[in-house]
């Protein structure tokens, strides 16, 4: 798609959008079994994505595909409840559609969201995660071909990809639910398969932490075009070679569901503190 066609979807699919929701300067995207966040808040106004112009409905059970914006005592959210991932036969281009409509959009801060297996010996099932860094072993860029000018630079330094600030923010929050939130480097892989335990010995070498499917397209988009980004992952399940067992995608959603609450008050509070 040239950045011509980019710009005039990103316009038809922001004006329809502002139509019908009023938006806010924080938005977040919700992973796999966290979708139960947008039950917590109050004054919801839904748009299914099936009604936006140029998105894409996921298919992954766990991912409602709608956006909301709510509040959260009186502070005002926007909801992605759901993704779509480049492994259900879409472009990378597509996937990132939604996060560069924030920029078109007005909103200034994202809250990527995940669940993901761990890879480091200190986390357990059931533990959040602070994304301080990520690895992008996708084998693809979001960036990749012309560059959309209006939208970013052509080169853009990573060092801060993941916000320092907002890291600050989600630790601050962290602490005022009195919760030990852990940090460590997400590594981005292209699924669906999960990963043997030869790459997760690999992924352990080169400094990862946790792996999973999504999350570092967006982020990569996201600071292309001057949103400032953080990220919490889920621990649903220990990675291959250190779980003992198959790993079935239902039992992820179950793990995401049992930490729900923890979940929602911790992006509840680092809300309220932006």
């Amino acid at each position: 798609m040239s950045p011509e066609q980019l710009y005039s979807n990103l316009e038809e699919a922001s004006t329809f959008i502002k139509g019908k929701l009023s938006i806010p300067d924080t938005a977040i995207t919700l992973g796999s079994g966290l979708g139960l966040f947008v039950d917590s808040l109050k004054n919801k106004k839904t748009i299914s994505y099936n009604d936006i112009p140029h998105f894409h409905q996921t298919t992954v059970a766990g991912h409602a595909g709608s956006l909301v914006v709510g509040e959260i005592q009186g502070k005002s959210v926007l909801v992605f409840q759901g993704r779509i991932h480049a492994y259900e036969g879409h472009s990378f281009e597509e996937v990132v559609f939604p996060t560069r409509l924030l920029k078109t959009l007005g909103v200034k801060n994202l809250i990527l969201t995940n669940a993901s297996g761990g890879i480091n010996s200190k986390y357990k099932a059931g533990d959040l995660i602070l994304i301080e860094d990520h690895l992008n072993l996708t084998g693809a860029n979001p960036l990749h071909g012309k560059n959309p000018e209006r939208l970013g630079t052509r080169f853009p330094d990573m060092t801060n990809a993941w916000n320092f600030d907002l890291q600050e923010v989600v630790k601050k929050a962290a602490k005022k639910i009195a919760y030990d939130l852990k940090k460590g480097v997400y590594v981005g892989v292209l699924g669906p398969s999960y990963e043997t335990p030869a790459e997760i010995r690999m992924y352990r070498g080169l400094g990862g932490d946790m792996v999973g499917m999504s999350t570092v397209a967006e982020a990569i988009a996201a600071h292309h075009c001057g949103l400032k980004v953080a990220g919490i992952s889920c621990i649903t399940n220990m990675a291959a070679g250190i779980h003992q067992g198959e790993l079935d995608h239902s039992d992820i959603k179950d793990q995401a569901n049992q930490v729900s609450a923890t979940f929602v008050n911790l992006v509840k509070e680092t809300v309220l503190l932006l």
